[in-house]
């Protein structure tokens, strides 16, 4: 993969989920994909139904990424999202994805932060 490859693959991946468009799911994801929604999510996503039922939300965004790194077939994405509707919300986020041989993503990891999202836990 190139900055380029994974820039065509997030502009593919931002369109399919602005239209959720399900069926993209299976031309962005390989079929055994894993897709964490967080870097403890434990169990992941895995396979296609599971990241298709995920991207049924018809919540308005705009969204800007940018590539930060791309090595062999590992790309890591800063991504800034901004939901609107009854509940505005923003994230900024950092994509890791690993890509199989025909430019897939078998590994999809997110990290999630918020505004006032501490930068640690608190102490309990």
């Amino acid at each position: 993969m190139d900055p380029g490859a994974v820039m065509t693959w997030v502009g593919e991946y931002e369109r399919a989920w602005r239209e959720r468009d399900v069926d993209a799911v299976g031309r962005l994801f390989a079929d055994d994909a894993s897709y964490l929604r967080s870097p403890y999510d434990d169990p992941p996503l895995r396979g296609l139904a599971a990241i298709r039922d995920f991207w049924e939300d018809d919540t308005p965004f705009e969204m800007t990424a940018e590539p930060v790194a791309v090595q062999g077939d590992t790309a890591v994405v800063r991504v800034e999202v901004h939901y609107g509707g009854d509940r505005p919300q923003e994230y900024r986020d950092l994509w890791v994805v690993r890509f199989d041989a025909e430019g897939r993503a078998s590994w999809f990891e997110e990290w999630a932060y918020w505004p006032d999202k501490p930068y640690t836990q608190a102490p309990q």
